[in-house]
């Protein structure tokens, strides 16, 4: 099928499956099914034997009408590490909703979701869902930052429509299930809502428990806009501030300190965080 067909009138419809497997001395990246413009580089090994994987999306930002699906299933024995090279962009929608859906299926091995920031264009209307499958000795460390407008150029998201929804599920029952929407200027500035920040995030992390709270509790800083608690084993952190690069350097504070006790490794940043 031509691009021209994939995109069609009312935007691109673009798929991405990975499966990752234990292999000889290493997690393989065993399966890749792709439609339409999304794809992976190659996997990189800066650890030796944990696979990471870069995610593209070539057109450069989602428009209105785009329908993504990306789905990662991570086999027992398997550890790998997922994020993307930039920011993904959500462009404004011109009437036609874009949505993007993401479903991380762990069969008793490791995933880190750590994608950097999403930065949604004023009227946009999309919606993002995560949902994670977690089975037996599954270990998972996931974040997602959003960025309403762009502040640095004075420009509030006061017009758009934007749904987020994450849900983590363990041999099949319910840990946590969320769903925030915001909806023009009042969404934005309300008191019981982002109270005029455009910058809001959540970091999730399983299994986890209080001792590990308490102790990530001791490294911040009081003044940092962030909170972390403990929900039916789920670590969550929030964010919500000014600044992604804020916000990004605080989740990546977070997951190099609870690394060693969620996944069993070492911080090991991925190289394209530091381009």
């Amino acid at each position: 099928m031509t691009q021209a067909a994939e995109h069609g009138s009312e935007g691109w419809q673009a798929h991405l499956a990975l499966g990752f497997r234990p292999g000889p001395g290493k997690t393989v990246l065993a399966e890749r099914r792709r439609f339409g413009p999304l794809s992976v580089q190659r996997a990189f090994y800066p650890e030796g034997d944990c696979c990471h994987v870069y995610l593209l999306h070539p057109p450069g930002g989602v428009a209105g009408g785009d329908q993504l699906d990306i789905q990662a299933h991570v086999a027992a024995g398997a550890t790998a590490l997922v994020t993307t090279p930039g920011a993904t962009k959500f462009y404004r929608s011109n009437g036609m909703r874009s949505t993007q859906l993401q479903t991380l299926r762990v069969e008793g091995g490791a995933l880190e979701w750590l994608p950097q920031e999403n930065i949604l264009f004023v009227d946009t209307d999309t919606r993002l869902e995560t949902r994670v499958e977690l089975s037996g000795e599954a270990r998972f460390v996931g974040w997602e930052i959003n960025c309403l407008g762009r502040p640095t150029n004075d420009e509030a998201f006061d017009i758009g429509r934007a749904e987020f929804r994450f849900s983590l599920y363990h041999d099949g029952a319910p840990l946590l299930i969320e769903r925030q929407v915001v909806e023009g200027e009042g969404g934005r500035t309300g008191a019981a809502g982002l109270r005029a920040n455009p910058v809001f995030a959540s970091l999730y992390a399983f299994p986890a428990d209080a001792g590990l709270v308490t102790s990530l509790r001791e490294t911040l800083d009081e003044q940092a806009p962030i909170g972390i608690t403990l929900l039916d084993g789920v670590l969550v952190s929030r964010y919500l501030g000014g600044s992604t690069e804020q916000c990004r350097k605080l989740f990546a504070r977070l997951w190099a300190l609870l690394r060693p006790g969620v996944i069993g490794r070492e911080a090991s940043a991925p190289r394209i965080w530091s381009t």
